[in-house]
């Protein structure tokens, strides 16, 4: 592979205007009826559980309220947008995917373009980012040497990606398969959906992660006098129905012992192990096979504490009450993941959605658009824009961070990564 060291700075002023489609439903009273009845069986079956066993981690709560076949959150209702119980910045136009989409091209330029080029988008939404990125890369000119690979879950968000992005897909009755659904684009570029980032297959890649990390499982610690104990959830013995309540360890917890670093400063900690575990994985796949990773969520640089929440209907919700009804978030810990992966990969911030969207041109894009478009559109423009951005909105809260692998780090000293460093 020649390396190409040209540093690119690609405005694209001739991509198709395009606005967010407007197809989300609003829930009925049947639905919301069936959602409270799925939200009581999944409180019965925790209460079950911590009574055979006993109080639980806040991971393990975390992942059966999410992703419990039957009755979990994200498995078989719409939970994005404006009728869901909250919203991402590739729902708002096409301005975020955009800018992504810029951010990927170029990096992946200024390596050479080795091809083929795996996009893998973790936790895909309803594929919103990833038509973005598809119609900019159809629109400079290599599709062809594009797949796009889809690592989701919920049997009802694939479905949902599938009507965004293809037009057939199938779902292969071959069990040795490692995806579990397969379709193509109007132009032809093939889609694969996987139930685990390590299903997908072993080439150059650009991952996305969009919302991702910030729902995976957590445990929760605090510092006492005897030392570290861990933060369970048990049942409340003073409420007449199924409610739950924190607790704390008694004593030292396997995960207490293993996740905590031994020079830690605060007093309350968030570990997402199963991200690490993540992280791990994309660092040898980065340093093995090529590529690069691009994430945004909510996040810190290993400042805060307790930041485990539920949001229903765009509003915070005590996460503990109607388990399965509301969504479960905490704020990644972009340090944790910096320890995960220092001794293969390079990491890059994290900096503000808002610096690295304006580095990236979006005022300029803005412009663009506005220029060719009737008042309506003008309107969901600039409030997109101003959700995105505006320091008291999306600007601040959301974090951006990269990885790459550290062969690169000479290259990347002398044509720093797009985004990331004032220009």
């Amino acid at each position: 592979m020649v390396l190409n060291f040209k540093k690119l700075q690609i405005i694209p002023t001739y991509l198709n205007l395009k606005y967010p489609k407007t197809s989300f439903k609003f829930i009925n009273n049947g639905e919301q009826s069936k959602i409270k009845k799925e939200s009581i069986s999944l409180a019965r079956q925790l209460q079950a559980k911590i009574k055979s066993t006993g109080p639980i981690s806040v991971a393990e709560y975390m992942k059966e309220v999410l992703t419990n076949p039957v009755s979990g959150y994200y498995m078989h209702r719409n939970v994005i947008g404006g009728n869901g119980d909250f919203i991402t910045s590739p729902e708002l136009g096409q301005l975020f995917g955009e800018m992504v989409a810029i951010w990927c091209f170029n990096e992946w330029q200024k390596i050479g373009s080795p091809i083929p080029l795996q996009l893998v988008e973790m936790g895909p939404g309803h594929g919103s980012l990833a038509e973005d990125v598809l119609r900019v890369f159809d629109r400079f000119g290599v599709r062809n040497e594009v797949s796009l690979h889809l690592v989701e879950v919920s049997p009802y968000l694939s479905q949902m990606q599938a009507q965004t992005l293809c037009e057939k897909t199938i779902r292969p009755s071959e069990p040795t398969q490692l995806y579990y659904q397969l379709g193509t684009t109007a132009k032809n570029i093939p889609v694969f959906w996987y139930n685990s980032i390590q299903d997908v297959p072993r080439q150059f890649s650009c991952f996305l992660a969009h919302e991702f990390f910030d729902a995976l499982p957590i445990h929760k610690f605090q510092r006492t006098e005897a030392g570290w104990r861990e933060i369970l959830i048990d049942i409340d013995p003073a409420a007449d129905t199924v409610k739950f309540r924190y607790v704390i360890s008694r004593m030292s917890t396997p995960a207490s012992k293993v996740l905590i670093k031994a020079d830690e400063k605060r007093d309350h900690v968030e570990v997402c192990a199963e991200g690490g575990v993540i992280l791990q994985h994309l660092a040898t796949r980065l340093e093995e096979d090529g590529g690069f990773a691009l994430f945004a969520d909510y996040g810190h640089d290993g400042s805060k504490t307790d930041t485990f929440r539920g949001f229903r209907d765009h509003q915070l919700h005590d996460a503990l009450v109607d388990p399965g009804s509301a969504d479960l978030t905490a704020d990644v810990d972009f340090s944790y993941f910096k320890t995960c992966t220092e001794d293969k990969l390079l990491t890059f911030g994290p900096v503000t959605q808002r610096e690295f969207l304006k580095r990236m041109g979006i005022d300029i894009r803005l412009q663009i658009l506005l220029k060719n478009c009737d008042e309506k559109q003008r309107e969901n423009l600039l409030l997109g824009y101003h959700m995105m951005v505006d320091q008291d909105k999306m600007g601040e809260r959301f974090k951006l961070f990269s990885l790459f692998p550290s062969v690169l780090k000479e290259h990347l000293i002398r044509f720093p990564v797009t985004g990331f460093a004032d220009s």
